[in-house]
């Protein structure tokens, strides 16, 4: 076996948060609406964890709206689970 193939065999799936990582790791989510669909949750449940500190998601002030960053959002899934 090449040393080529078996480093790609020694590498992990391409999963969907490596994929966003390498295609667009800083693709902004604007709104609550498409925060929620990312993290799989109600729109009560993430402006609910909007309000945590630890969770990414921001509100510039004087803004009405909410934007949290694609890698940043799945990066705090996966340490949450």
């Amino acid at each position: 076996m090449t040393m080529a193939k078996q480093e790609k065999m020694e590498q992990p799936p391409l999963d969907r948060w490596r994929a966003d990582a390498v295609l667009d790791p800083e693709r902004k989510i604007w709104g609550l609406n498409q925060i929620a669909e990312v993290l799989g949750v109600s729109v009560n449940t993430a402006r609910t964890w909007a309000q945590l500190p630890e969770v990414p998601i921001y509100k510039p002030a004087g803004s009405g709206s909410y934007f949290a960053f694609r890698s940043e959002l799945l990066a705090w899934l996966r340490r949450k689970a």
